[in-house]
């Protein structure tokens, strides 16, 4: 685990957190943390919807139009002759 000091932090900075870590049951180090991971995972592209993923693929196929939405299409059950 690499470790990071922060220098010149406000007193004013170091109570908020601290406030804010006792709101959430942590320490001031898993708080600040905490705020790292999700400051970096928001500025992640989103991930790509298997959906867009299928399009981008097949994108050069030739479909020349869009597909007929399936949802609660009713088809007859198949018929096997018993």
């Amino acid at each position: 685990m690499a470790q990071v000091i922060v220098r010149n932090l406000e007193i004013e900075i170091k109570d908020l957190l601290k406030q804010r870590a006792a709101q959430h049951g942590w320490s001031m180090e898993e708080e600040v943390r905490q705020i790292l991971r999700n400051a970096v995972r928001a500025t992640e592209p989103p991930a790509t919807r298997l959906g867009s993923q299928i399009a981008q693929r097949f994108a050069d196929v030739g479909l020349e139009g869009p597909l007929p939405e399936m949802r609660q299409s009713i088809d007859a059950p198949p018929d096997f002759g018993t």
